[in-house]
């Protein structure tokens, strides 16, 4: 694949940083080693979202999950065994994982559970009312100006 260079429109914008890394960062390839763990992202109500992660194999203590500014990382390692184990099949991988979500405006995690292998992560999106939309009344009549007073 044809690497592209994002750099001359870093030049040419102003408030789109984060529009340009996130493009700079698909096209470096991380997208293609984001496979695992596998993971399903839901629509749970209008403004709810739920992340859930399979994680086999990993305990509480093995995850760790953080949010910084409008970004979500997923952390996952395994601590070494105390007792070397002989396998004739390992097909459940306990490698160490980082996965991040780039999170939209007013987007905030509100809990995570484990259970059955399985990471949820609750997600909430709360739009502030200042942002949200409203009906203007038609015909209402127009603001008075207030005249100066003349000063003494």
């Amino acid at each position: 694949m044809r690497p592209f260079d994002f750099a001359p429109l870093y030049r040419s914008t102003v408030g789109f940083d984060r529009l340009v890394q996130l493009l700079d960062s698909v096209s470096s390839g991380e997208a293609e080693s984001a496979a695992y763990p596998p993971y399903n992202i839901e629509r749970m109500g209008d403004n709810q979202y739920r992340i859930t992660m399979a994680v086999a194999g990993f305990t509480q203590d093995d995850i760790k999950i953080e949010m910084k500014e409008q970004s979500l990382t997923i952390k996952g390692e395994k601590k070494p065994e105390e007792k070397e184990r002989q396998f004739l099949h390992r097909g459940i991988a306990t490698r160490a994982f980082e996965r991040r979500f780039q999170l939209a405006d007013h987007v905030e995690v509100t809990g995570a559970d484990m259970k059955d292998g399985l990471l949820h992560v609750e997600l909430v999106r709360n739009v502030p009312e200042r942002l949200k939309p409203r009906t203007i009344a038609i015909g209402g009549t127009a603001p008075k100006q207030i005249e100066a007073q003349p000063s003494a």
